[in-house]
């Protein structure tokens, strides 16, 4: 996958949007389901109610799913990882720690999450990352081994 520019630095080896836009049909849904319960409830065809429903509710979802998009997606290039709105650079990551098996934690597992957020986000699954200068770190996706798998090759190939 690569940009429509064609430059090899900006091409998108591993990328997750956060959320998406589809939730936005909730509000029609919303509207719709407020109208079928005027009708059978026998107040025929008032249309202020389900437009209100229909406006609130998408606008609502549209702010979270923007939200989301914003502080959720991931965005990995050769050059840099994306988390949220954080940009690590791949030259600052040494090592990509093996995943976390058993019931013992990890001690990688209670480091900072990259991006802005204050830990993993809901759903996502953390990747544990050795730092330069002996920091440890979190990155994190929905498709983890992807991500893993994508993180782990990009950093073999560099530090050998």
């Amino acid at each position: 996958m690569t940009n429509p520019s064609g430059d090899p630095s900006t091409e998108r080896l591993f990328y997750e949007p956060g959320a998406s836009w589809a939730w936005l049909l909730a509000g029609p849904a919303a509207g719709g389901a407020m109208l079928a319960i005027q009708i059978s409830a026998g107040y025929g065809l008032q249309p202020l109610v389900p437009g209100l429903f229909l406006v609130l509710v998408s606008g609502f979802l549209a702010v979270q799913v923007k939200a989301a998009r914003i502080h959720t997606s991931v965005e990995l290039t050769p050059e840099t990882l994306r988390q949220g709105a954080e940009i690590t650079k791949l030259s600052e990551i040494v090592a990509v720690y093996p995943p976390a098996t058993g019931s013992e934690m990890q001690k990688w597992q209670s480091a900072r999450a990259l991006g802005e957020l204050t830990g993993v986000p809901r759903g996502r699954t953390g990747i544990g990352l050795k730092l330069s200068g002996s920091r440890t770190a979190q990155a994190w996706a929905r498709r983890h081994a992807t991500l893993r798998a994508e993180l782990t090759r990009l950093v073999e190939e560099r530090v050998p």
